[in-house]
């Protein structure tokens, strides 16, 4: 059973002689928490405002939960709940009162929404503030409040765009495993745009590497590292020494040449600060750490090198890829 919720096919936006989406095709399962990463600029903004269908693609299509986003954008709308960069609030009503004006625009009656209300002010953290005026909110809780005034009408999807610019590296955090809990807790789709790899690489489960308007990329971190460094080295680095009995030198390089001499494969050893850099054509990091224990060495540490985000990000924008 097809479970897409989002679906884009050969998503195309021009403005005028300005590419800023070229043929996008992507699809986001119910559930799952997508990551679009890129620098300022990519493209990531206007894919977000095609999918919520407050733009028309130059070419292609957009599905939401099986609708035309351009031709029943409204509809669409009762699908996603948005949360931009930057929230806008009734600064002179409390969390509670914006809470309830949202839910009153979308039809709850007054006694539900109050009681969702607080539901939600007290799922983001917001209980012991939901009488104080937003205009004396922090950046943390006016996204925060932002999150609930997302979910108050019970979205399928909910689209954050870098949603946690200008917070504390406590209040991220906290907003970030806010966002994987309810995503978990209520089968929510998250489709999370930023240009911070570490945010990105920490809820997402999958991730679409963005840049000039082209998706490069679309994977999890393991599947992404296998498309772009398959034709790479494998390098396992370790540190080991004599026994104590053994009043000898260090470890050399061409002592350990000789011990690792019968796996095959090894194209390259080399040392430096005491820590062995190992490269290999394949993954021999099990081999390595069997025969260094019973040649009677002293295996203090062994780690195999494998590569995250931010080889990829680095692979990508600044590798000219």
């Amino acid at each position: 059973m097809d479970n897409t919720v989002i679906e884009l096919v050969n998503l195309t936006k021009k403005y005028g002689s300005f590419t800023a989406v070229d043929g996008l095709n992507l699809k986001i399962s119910k559930g799952e928490i997508f990551g679009l990463l890129g620098p300022n600029g990519a493209g990531k903004s206007t894919t977000i405002l095609t999918i919520l269908g407050l733009t028309e693609p130059t070419s292609g299509s957009v599905q939401v939960c099986g609708i035309n986003s351009t031709s029943y954008p409204v509809e669409v709308k009762r699908k996603i709940g948005y949360l931009p960069e930057d929230v806008g609030f009734y600064d002179n009503r409390t969390g509670l009162e914006n809470l309830m004006f949202t839910a009153h625009l979308n039809g709850i009656p007054d006694i539900e929404a109050t009681v969702l209300a607080e539901q939600l002010l007290e799922k983001v953290g917001l209980s012991d503030s939901l009488k104080k005026k937003t205009g004396n909110y922090s950046r943390g809780m006016r996204q925060r409040l932002g999150l609930a005034d997302v979910l108050i009408k019970n979205p399928e999807i909910i689209v954050l765009d870098e949603p946690t610019s200008g917070i504390d590296p406590n209040g991220v955090r906290e907003f970030l495993d806010l966002i994987v809990g309810l995503s978990r807790e209520k089968g929510l789709t998250v489709l999370f745009s930023s240009h911070n790899l570490h945010q990105v690489q920490q809820v997402c489960d999958r991730v679409g590497i963005f840049i000039n308007g082209k998706l490069l990329g679309v994977g999890n971190i393991q599947s992404l590292s296998q498309q772009l460094f398959n034709n790479q080295l494998f390098v396992v680095e370790v540190s080991v020494s004599q026994p104590p009995k053994i009043n000898v030198a260090k470890v050399s390089v061409a002592q350990l040449q000789k011990i690792l001499l019968p796996i095959h494969g090894i194209r390259k050893i080399s040392i430096e600060n005491d820590v062995f850099r190992i490269e290999s054509d394949t993954d021999i990091s099990a081999e390595i750490a069997k025969i260094l224990i019973n040649s009677g060495l002293i295996l203090s540490y062994l780690h195999k090198k494998e590569y995250g985000l931010d080889d990829i990000y680095y692979q990508y924008f600044e590798g000219g890829k």
